[in-house]
């Protein structure tokens, strides 16, 4: 069996924890992080009828995108839901698990599980949060270059776009005398030694930078590794919210609504007026996401889409863009899959589940016609 903690690495490894807005409560809820698990059960929310399922199907983690506690609880008595399902999970020794904002805004993420659900092609971020680009340079022995490639390459560091193991490297003469004191893996104590390296390159972002030298310090032969790092003029957006990007043709806007309505199993989708006949360029963003409206209209976005849009937004619209509010629940539903893709990907023979049930709150009674 695993540890929660490998579970835990595996989903911060696409979505850090330092990523999350600050009214969150992202990360490990409930549980140990030593503690061997079985099963995961993974969910959009938790509540007291997945915490059931969770039993009867012998899972002792949940998995979810909604943190089931967003403030301090004073008192823990079963008098309310969140109480009652704290309560149940340390009885049933259920450790939960969410990850929240934090995976909402990282490529790869809830927000681009959306656009491929649309079909969305020449993604990018909505509004992106823009990182530094650092060259970094070392030396490495030519005996162990491939060794050391390989496994920054398997850690995923080196990554340029779609494109992995973006390196150089150049062929040169290094030479040093190892002082009293040392340790050398190559050459003698006092002694000047000359040795095959080769000059190793690659372009890394901030957020990897402590990861990657502790990897290539823990594979790399040298007891000192020198190396530089030299801040670009580049940089990247790595993580932030929403989504756009556009469809492989334009579509006309009430069939473009009718397959929203079939992809995301939506009896009712509110909308502003229609402005545009057809639909091509999409910007997106699951949950609640009304404070990004400006950003799709400075996109020049042809539509929307997202939940819990106030009345007076669609005001907003300005016959510019049309909003389509497809629900809170039903725009974030795909997110179990972003977990259970990452843990099967990770821990091939783990058991991970995703949850049979429906944990939205909001119904639909669909009326006169």
């Amino acid at each position: 069996m695993i540890k929660i903690q490998q579970i835990i690495d595996a989903i911060e490894a696409l979505a850090p924890l330092h990523l999350q807005e600050s009214y969150d409560n992202a990360g490990l809820i409930i549980g140990n992080p030593s503690q061997k698990v079985k099963q995961a059960l993974i969910t959009l929310d938790v509540t007291e009828e997945i915490l059931d399922e969770a039993i009867a199907t012998g899972c002792d983690m949940v998995l979810a995108h909604h943190p089931i506690i967003f403030s301090g609880l004073k008192q823990i008595n079963g008098k309310n839901m969140v109480e009652r399902c704290v309560l149940k999970a340390i009885k049933n020794d259920i450790s939960i698990y969410a990850s929240h904002t934090n995976l909402d805004s990282v490529l790869g993420g809830v927000n681009s599980k959306i656009a491929d659900k649309i079909g969305l092609i020449d993604q990018q971020i909505l509004r992106p949060n823009y990182s530094p680009i650092f060259k970094f340079t070392t030396f490495i022995p030519k005996t162990h270059i491939n060794q050391v490639v390989e496994e920054l390459s398997e850690k995923e560091f080196m990554k340029i776009g779609n494109y992995d193991s973006c390196c150089f490297t150049a062929e040169g003469m290094g030479q040093f005398r190892p002082m009293t004191g040392t340790n050398p893996h190559i050459g003698q104590v006092n002694q000047l030694e000359k040795v095959e390296e080769i000059r190793f390159e690659c372009l890394l972002r901030s957020s990897e930078l402590s990861a990657f030298i502790q990897t290539l310090k823990a594979v790399h032969p040298y007891d000192k590794v020198v190396y530089d790092l030299i801040e670009t003029t580049q940089k990247e957006a790595t993580s932030g919210f929403g989504m756009v990007g556009y469809l492989p043709k334009p579509i006309d806007t009430h069939e473009f609504l009718q397959q929203l309505s079939y992809t995301f199993d939506i009896p009712v989708i509110k909308h502003s007026n229609i402005c545009h006949d057809k639909i091509q360029k999409v910007a997106l963003c699951g949950g609640a996401g009304s404070n990004f409206l400006k950003d799709a209209m400075g996109h020049k976005a042809d539509i929307y889409i997202t939940g819990d849009i106030k009345y007076h937004d669609f005001f907003h619209a300005e016959e510019k863009i049309i909003i389509a509010d497809i629900g809170h629940f039903e725009s974030e539903q795909f997110t179990k899959e972003v977990f259970y893709e990452i843990l099967t990907k990770k821990f091939p023979n783990f058991a991970a589940r995703m949850s049979a049930i429906s944990s939205n709150a909001v119904n639909y009674f669909i009326g006169r016609s």
